[in-house]
């Protein structure tokens, strides 16, 4: 009886394997909803593989023409107006993993379940980690320094004019490094659902303007909240303001719940704001932790965006299997070259406002 199998390092495995680990490990991830090639999208995955000398794969800016042109027959001639571009680098790295099998007797499974094992394992693996760095660079959180959680390459803090923290029922500006003023572990600075309304003003009248996703033809944008801000914003409840529960009245109808991903697993709208919940929102503080805080996350189009090495991304990642101990053991890693980073343009960031706010357990 004539049987298929597939020996180590075949080309036919690695090519099934590595391509499956790719696209299971991807459809995993929290942040894949909020992936895509265009510039509409969140978290925008850069295509072009074909980097130069280096490591990193540039992006480029190209701000609004504000010229007030010529009417008439005035002479154009002379008042052409030049091009203002900014460009920003994703550096990009390679990052493995690896499982290896404890020998036939202990494992008592044929090489081709360790395969399958190890490809779960290392499904849930970088399932994890890409999650782990959406969410650091996002924030721009300091507080993790090992680059391997960070995209690749060290997560940036807040820039002037994009970070806030909490002051009762307002935001106050502040730099990373100055959040301990307030937004402090108090009930007067926990998260509210009118701190939102700060955070679309912001949007709106930052130059470059945050731009919101676009959902179903509607402007949305996208906020991340920690359960602990989630939970202070449900039980905010003021006869001056409009609390989440009636918030919630008049929003998530229609068909745009089924029909669009970015709105799979929200817990409401408000204010044309889609809000998520995950506990990877770090805490706030750059230097050292600031306990019984919580930085949330508001993001527009375009506030991060990812890279891949030649050979890596969509198509598949590493696969690589050796043999241990004359044949006993199966090790098998996977990788890929890579890298993510939050969106900056002419030193400011540009489509994510962060907020810090306290709790109180």
């Amino acid at each position: 009886m004539a049987v298929t199998s597939y020996g180590v390092n075949s080309p036919e495995a690695v090519k099934l394997w590595s391509r499956k680990l790719f696209h299971e490990a991807l459809k995993q991830t929290y942040a894949s909803k909020f992936m895509g090639k265009d510039s509409n999208s969140l978290c925008q995955v850069q295509t072009d593989t074909s980097k130069g000398p280096g490591d990193r794969v540039r992006m480029i800016l190209r701000m609004l023409l504000t010229g007030d042109g010529i009417q008439g027959d005035g002479t154009l001639e002379g008042n052409e107006e030049a091009l203002t571009t900014y460009t920003d680098n994703v550096f990009i790295d390679q990052l493995r993993h690896a499982v290896r099998s404890g020998g036939k007797m202990s494992e008592q499974r044929i090489p081709y379940s360790v395969r399958e094992e190890a490809r779960s394992g290392l499904q849930d693996w970088w399932a994890d980690r890409i999650d782990t760095w959406f969410f650091n660079t996002l924030a721009g959180s300091l507080l993790q320094s090992d680059t391997r959680y960070t995209g690749n390459q060290a997560a940036t803090e807040p820039t002037a004019l994009h970070h806030f923290v909490a002051n009762g029922t307002g935001v106050s500006l502040q730099s990373a490094v100055t959040e301990t003023t307030t937004g402090s572990a108090s009930a007067s600075n926990t998260f509210k659902l009118i701190h939102i309304d700060s955070l679309i003003r912001t949007a709106k009248l930052s130059n470059p303007q945050i731009r919101p996703v676009k959902v179903g033809g509607d402007d949305m944008y996208v906020m991340f909240l920690h359960p602990r801000q989630i939970k202070d914003m449900r039980i905010d409840a003021t006869a001056a303001r409009v609390t989440w529960y009636d918030a919630q009245k008049s929003a998530m109808t229609g068909g745009r719940v089924e029909n669009n991903p970015i709105f799979t697993g929200a817990q409401g709208v408000y204010n044309n704001t889609i809000i998520h919940e995950s506990t990877r929102v770090p805490h706030g503080g750059s230097s050292a932790t600031l306990t019984n805080t919580h930085r949330a996350i508001f993001c527009g189009a375009q506030a991060a965006s990812m890279a891949f090495g030649q050979g890596f991304g969509s198509s598949r990642m590493s696969w690589m299997e050796e043999l241990f101990d004359y044949g006993n053991q199966l090790g098998v890693s996977a990788g890929m070259i890579a890298g993510m980073k939050k969106t900056v343009f002419n030193s400011a960031d540009f489509g994510v406002l962060t907020l810090t706010t306290g709790y109180v357990d």
